[in-house]
């Protein structure tokens, strides 16, 4: 079976790199959702609208927050708050609305573009979005002690 590039791509992904590919999810059908109501297709709206709540819902649903403490309470706060504005969003068909929501998103997929530079930050993702060299820690290699010469006893 082929892979496509995209599932190759996200096959090699580490965590960070995961959690932005959700963000860049959202956003595009965020995009979409905004298209849709431009174009008056209430139904393409509708299922954009969908994935890209499917996507908040998970990204809220793995948080850790005896991990993760202040942040993950503040994302959770984040993902509740965006859930309910494109929920508004759709429901007024309202373009401004939607293009508020991903002015927020993209806000907060920047700082996770920040936090993927610090390696320490990969550790707080759930396990699911870890690569599988993120989730075994690294084997700590030690040098092997050099031979010293015995002390030889004499009486």
């Amino acid at each position: 079976m082929r892979m496509t590039y995209q599932e190759q791509a996200l096959a090699g992904a580490t965590g960070m790199e995961l959690v932005l590919a959700l963000y860049s999810g959202l956003v595009r059908f965020l995009y979409q959702a905004t298209a849709c109501i431009e174009e008056g297709d209430v139904r393409g709206r509708r299922l954009s609208v969908k994935r890209a709540l499917d996507i908040l819902m998970y990204l809220q649903a793995k948080l850790r927050v005896d991990l993760g403490g202040e942040t993950a309470e503040s994302l959770n706060d984040f993902y509740s708050a965006a859930f309910t504005m494109i929920l508004e969003a759709s429901h007024d068909n309202s373009r401004d609305k939607m293009e508020e929501v991903i002015r927020c998103v993209r806000s907060v997929r920047e700082a996770w573009v920040v936090a993927a530079r610090d390696p320490e930050a990969g550790r707080v993702l759930p396990r699911e979005l870890r690569t599988q060299e993120e989730k075994m820690p690294r084997p700590v290699i030690r040098e092997p002690i050099a031979e010293r010469p015995t002390v030889g006893w004499s009486a």
